[in-house]
């Protein structure tokens, strides 16, 4: 039987009741490790995080805890490689595609540790100034973040093992809240040999940072009042967590990022030989290939103008027929695989699912696999769905409603001229994590801008004159907010510094001049 990995809780590395789960290559089909959290204590598990490593990290400054946070970038710096191969053979991804989660969630933990290092040897922040309460400015109130005397607990999904655990923890870690991380599943591997790899480097203290591979059952159960869950998944398993006890009855906090039917809009004035059309493509392609689509910020809906229907579909299907599939250790491929059999079969149902509504633009089926059996790989070639006309993308409910989690996307035509027409369709999306403007006047990207801002949590913006700058469409950065209204789930993470306030407490403090003047 293949290594059956542990888990680490309390401070000990302890291995699951059993079998265990079995997690595979997805394109070679074979077993490689196995999964199992059976039988471990998790009440024990979580007050030692809670009282242990909670106690440690909050004995820390924010300075102290940002340099433990440049430390464990430089341990994940020099396993990389390690982490590449595990990637290539636990999600079947290429080299550029593992890049956005290994590299993306070692820059993310290199920008908190510069962030807390600038606000130095503190152990609470200002909200803002102090404010007089009456005539007399002798009493005053000052509003304060003080770090929450909890646990934070991390559920996962399972295209980002890397990135995911980091984006959540290094804000976590910073604030002092130590950090209990179930990854998911199908992807733990990659989560669980980074958490090793910190853990046997010392760097934070013993119970600052803990991982429980395996079924999640029992883990909401274990949280009190002041600690805070973090979820990244499904919309249903998303409900499931907001009708908990210890959501519902404790105050429990939660922040949720789930489904995202993100949109790409180009204005009604362009042209068909615009660079902003020819912008529009290279991403959209982009988009759809990266992870294999497997992306909660990539595009699914492409909003064009009626009469550039054809025109962008055949850029599209041209530029989409240069995709190479197949085994990401062959270096011609350039796009992989889905990352198991379920996902493989979903993206299938979901593309059958919207076949009634939709013509296929380009066929994924069109792409011969390189280096791969299509009997046993879980790979699917790009693929281009499209509403025809104005009144097709009106009638075409099922779009504007089902995300395909996979390497697909449907070009929507909206009625030529009529942006109100397209920002009405991108709103029946119902909120989402991003959606990006192109066009060249940027007086009427500006305009489009608050018409859209507040059922998106991020708008990405491309014109001609930052062809070469901008950071990507799905690229979630830490200076800017990830998280989105609405079905995307009404949660915020990262931001900058906004990120600890998920992290921390805020309270009114009363009191006269010469005791604010000494808290610190």
């Amino acid at each position: 039987m293949t290594e059956l990995l542990p888990n680490y809780v309390a401070g000990q590395w302890l291995s699951g009741k059993g079998t265990g789960t079995a997690l595979h290559d997805p394109v070679l089909g074979t077993e490689l490790v196995r999964v199992n959290a059976e039988g471990l204590d998790l009440a024990a598990a979580f007050a030692f995080a809670r009282h242990n490593g909670g106690a440690a990290l909050r004995a820390l400054t924010y300075a102290q805890r940002a340099a433990m946070l440049g430390a464990v970038g430089k341990v994940l710096q020099a396993n990389r490689d390690a982490y590449y191969e595990i990637s290539t053979a636990n999600c079947g991804t290429v080299k550029n595609d593992t890049a956005v989660d290994v590299d993306g969630g070692i820059y993310t933990l290199g920008t908190y540790a510069k962030l807390g290092e600038a606000l130095g040897d503190v152990h609470f922040m200002h909200d803002g100034d102090a404010t007089r309460l009456g005539k007399d400015p002798l009493f005053q109130t000052q509003h304060v973040y003080t770090p929450t005397r909890g646990v934070a607990l991390f559920i996962n999904a399972f295209n980002f093992p890397s990135w995911g655990l980091w984006e959540k923890a290094a804000p976590a870690l910073l604030s002092g809240v130590p950090v209990i991380i179930k990854p998911a599943t199908a992807t733990a591997w990659l989560t669980q040999r980074m958490v090793k790899d910190v853990v046997d480097a010392g760097i934070l203290p013993v119970g600052a940072l803990s991982i429980i591979c395996g079924s999640a059952d029992g883990l909401m159960d274990q949280l009190e009042p002041f600690d805070v869950v973090s979820f990244t998944g499904s919309a249903q398993t998303a409900a499931l967590i907001r009708s908990h006890p210890a959501v519902t009855h404790k105050s429990v906090r939660v922040n949720i990022e789930a489904d995202s039917l993100n949109s790409a809009l180009l204005l009604p004035t362009e042209t068909r030989d615009s660079e902003a059309v020819a912008l529009l493509v290279k991403e959209v392609a982009r988009e759809m290939t990266v992870k294999s689509g497997q992306k909660c910020t990539a595009i699914r809906r492409v909003l064009i103008p009626e009469s550039l229907y054809d025109a962008v579909a055949q850029a599209l299907s041209a530029r989409l027929a240069k995709t190479t599939v197949g085994n990401p250790r062959n270096e011609s491929v350039r796009m992989g695989a889905l990352v198991n059999r379920v996902q493989f079969n979903s993206v299938s149902d979901g593309l059958a699912y919207l076949q009634p509504q939709t013509e296929r633009l380009h066929d994924g089926q069109s792409h011969a696999l390189v280096d791969a059996d299509p009997l046993i790989a879980c790979c699917v070639g790009p693929t281009l769905l499209g509403t025809r006309d104005a009144a097709g993308s009106d009638a075409a409910d099922r779009v504007h409603d089902e995300e395909v989690f996979g390497p697909v996307a449907t070009l929507v035509p909206y009625r030529n001229g009529d942006i109100d027409h397209a920002l009405a369709l991108i709103r029946r999306g119902q909120g989402s994590l991003v959606t990006s403007l192109y066009g060249s006047d940027a007086s009427a990207l500006a305009r489009v801008i608050p018409e859209l801002s507040d059922s998106h949590g991020r708008l990405h913006v491309v014109s001609p004159d930052v062809a070469a700058l901008h950071t990507g469409h799905g690229n979630v950065m830490p200076q800017s907010l990830h998280g989105g209204p609405g079905r995307a789930g009404g949660g915020e993470e990262l931001g900058g510094l906004r990120a600890l306030n998920f992290y921390h407490r805020r309270s009114a403090i009363q009191a006269s001049t010469a005791v604010l003047a000494n808290l610190n």
